[in-house]
C-alpha cells in the first residue's frame, strides 16, 4: 500500500458510545497502525436536536481507556480542522452549489404534506414512493419549474432542499474491501437530500466533503451505511474526486444470534453494552460500563477484535501489537458476529493472570475498607495465590477473606463431611505439631504434619479436610500449608482451637 493511509472514526455525540462503535473505532485503529497511517477522530454533530452533553468527552475517554487514542482530531494535531462537523457548516453550501452548477443536483420545493400524500397514494396502490427519475418532473423542483418560478420561490424564502440527481438506466459497479464487487441499478435509487434551506447539510454531503478535505483514504464503517455506498460513490464521481476505498463491517448480533445487539439486550441479560459507565444528563439514568464492571481494556480489545474478524489460525490471545500485525480487512466476515458475554469473561480471566499482583492488590485494597490497615505487599502475595480462580478483582474478597479474618462460621455441608468423632483429637495433635515447628515455613510445616500422618497411619483426608475447614470455613482455597504460613503460627493455632471447641 503506497499511499499514506488515513482513516477516520466519525461518531455522533448523541449518547454513550455503543460497543459496536468501539469495534468500528478499533478496526480503524488497527488498519491505520498496520499501514503506518493516521487514525482521525471527527465528531459528526450536525444534528443539534440529538446532541447530548458529555457524549463527546465520553467518546474520547473510551478510546483512551481502550488504548486506541486518535492521532488527529479535536485539540490534537489539527492538520485539517475543525474536527466538529458543526464548526464546518460554512463549507458545505459551496459544494452543494458546485453540484447544482454541474447539473448533478437540483432545488426541490415539495412540502412535507405533498410528499406524505404521494407516499400514502403509492402505498394504497401497493407501490413504494421513490423520488427520482420516473416522477421528478411531476413534482415541484428546479427541473420541472421554469427558471423564473425557481427564482421567485427562492426570493420569497420558500423552504427547499437540494437533492442529488441520480442517473437513469445505469449500472454502478462498486467495490467493498470486505464484500467484494457490488452492482447497483440506478433506476432503484432515490434522489437523496444533500442540503436544506436552514443551511445544514445532510449526513451524505457533509460526510463526503469532510472525508475529501481530510484526505481520508479508507472508509471503514458499519454495515448500516452500506445502502449509502451507491450515493457516496456517485458524489465522489460528480465532484471529480478520487474515491476512497470502502469497507463495511458486519453487525454485532444479540447473544442469540438473531437481530442487532441493543442496550435492552444487555439490561435483560445482565451485561453492559457500553465501555464506560454513563449517566444520562437528562434522565439521570445510569448505564453500566465494562471498565466499572471490572474488565481490563486488553480483554475488551481482544474480544472486540474477534467480533467479525479472525486471524486464520487457532490463536485467540493477542496483544494490541499482535492484533496490529495480524489484522487484515480481507479477513473480516460479511455475516453478523454474535456477541457472547461469556467469551469476554474468558478473555478477562486470561488478562487477570497477566496483571501484576501489586497493581491488582492496590485495586483490591481500595475496594474493601477491611483491608485499609493491611500491608499491600501481603495483599499482593494473597492475590498471587487466588487470582487464578478469579475473573474480576471483585471476586477476590470471596476467594481470600480468610487470609485477612478468621471464619465466622463453617460450611454446613462441609462440616458434616469433615468433622468426625476423632476430629477433635486429630486437630489437637496438629496444634501440638504446629507449635513445635520453630522455623515456621511452608516446607517445614508440610514435612512435619505429613510425616506425622504417615507414621500414625491416619487417612490424609481425616486431617487435611477438617484442618482446611478450621482455617478457611469451607473446603476451598490454595494449599493448606500456604494458608497457615500466610496467616502465621499464632493465628493458625487460634483458628484450629476455635474449630475444635465448636465440634
Amino acid at each position: 500500500m503506497t499511499k499514506n493511509v488515513r482513516v477516520r472514526f466519525a461518531p455522533s455525540p448523541t449518547g454513550p458510545l455503543h460497543i459496536g462503535g468501539v469495534r468500528t473505532a478499533l478496526f480503524n485503529y488497527l488498519f491505520a497502525k498496520k499501514h503506518q497511517g493516521t487514525f482521525i477522530l471527527r465528531i459528526e454533530d450536525t444534528d443539534q436536536n440529538r446532541y447530548v452533553q458529555g457524549a463527546e468527552q465520553y467518546i474520547i475517554d473510551t478510546l483512551n481507556w481502550c488504548g486506541i487514542p486518535f492521532d488527529e482530531g479535536i485539540n490534537k494535531n489539527e492538520k485539517f480542522g475543525p474536527y466538529r462537523q458543526s464548526e464546518r457548516k460554512h463549507l458545505y453550501k459551496k459544494y452543494a452549489n458546485e453540484l447544482m452548477a454541474s447539473g448533478h443536483a437540483y432545488y426541490a420545493f415539495d412540502t412535507a404534506e405533498t410528499l406524505d400524500f404521494h407516499r400514502t397514494d403509492h402505498e394504497a396502490k401497493g407501490k413504494t414512493f421513490i423520488y427520482n427519475w420516473h416522477n421528478r418532473l411531476k413534482l415541484s423542483n428546479s427541473l420541472s419549474l421554469s427558471a423564473e418560478e425557481v427564482k421567485a420561490k427562492l426570493d420569497a424564502g420558500d423552504d427547499y432542499v437540494i437533492r442529488f440527481k441520480s442517473p437513469h438506466d445505469e449500472t454502478l459497479r462498486l467495490k467493498d474491501m470486505i464484500r467484494g464487487d457490488i452492482k447497483i441499478d440506478t433506476n432503484i435509487l432515490d434522489d437523496k437530500v444533500l442540503f436544506k434551506s436552514d443551511g445544514m447539510p445532510t449526513y451524505h454531503l457533509a460526510n463526503i466533503v469532510d472525508d475529501h478535505l481530510m484526505e481520508i483514504t479508507h472508509v471503514i464503517r458499519g454495515e448500516e451505511w452500506l445502502p449509502s455506498l451507491a450515493l457516496h460513490y456517485q458524489l465522489y464521481d460528480a465532484f471529480g474526486w478520487e474515491t476512497p476505498e470502502f469497507a463495511h463491517l458486519p453487525l454485532i448480533l444479540k447473544p442469540t444470534g438473531k437481530g442487532k445487539l441493543s442496550k435492552r439486550d444487555g439490561d435483560k441479560s445482565g451485561f453492559p453494552v457500553f465501555p464506560l459507565l454513563w449517566k444520562d444528563p437528562k434522565t439521570n439514568e445510569v448505564s453500566r460500563g465494562y471498565k466499572e464492571d471490572g474488565y481490563f481494556p486488553e480483554a475488551m480489545v481482544n474480544f472486540l477484535a474477534f467480533l467479525g474478524w479472525n486471524p486464520g489460525t487457532e490463536q485467540e490471545i493477542f496483544s494490541l501489537d499482535g492484533l496490529i500485525n495480524a489484522f487484515e480487512l480481507e479477513r473480516v466476515n460479511k455475516s453478523g458476529a454474535r456477541f457472547d458475554p461469556d467469551k469476554i469473561k474468558w478473555f478477562n480471566h486470561h488478562y487477570m493472570q497477566e496483571q501484576h499482583n501489586d497493581e491488582l492488590a492496590e485495586i483490591f485494597k481500595n475496594q474493601h475498607s477491611e483491608l485499609a490497615e493491611i500491608d499491600v505487599n501481603y495483599i499482593a502475595l494473597v492475590v498471587g495465590m487466588i487470582k487464578e480462580r478469579a475473573t474480576f478483582v471483585s471476586d477476590f474478597w470471596e476467594l481470600s477473606a480468610y487470609f485477612f479474618e478468621a471464619p465466622k462460621s463453617y460450611d454446613e455441608k462441609a462440616s458434616k463431611k469433615a468433622f468426625k468423632e476423632n476430629t477433635k483429637d486429630v486437630l489437637a495433635q496438629v496444634v501440638s505439631i504446629i507449635n513445635s515447628v520453630e522455623d515456621f515455613s511452608v516446607q517445614n510445616l508440610q514435612t512435619e504434619i505429613k510425616s506425622w500422618i504417615a507414621t500414625n497411619n491416619i487417612g490424609f483426608g481425616q486431617v487435611m479436610m477438617p484442618l482446611r475447614l478450621a482455617l478457611v470455613g469451607a473446603l476451598q482455597g490454595p494449599d493448606v500449608f500456604d494458608i497457615m504460613f500466610m496467616i502465621g503460627k499464632v493465628e493458625a493455632v487460634k483458628r484450629i482451637e476455635k474449630a475444635v471447641s465448636s465440634i
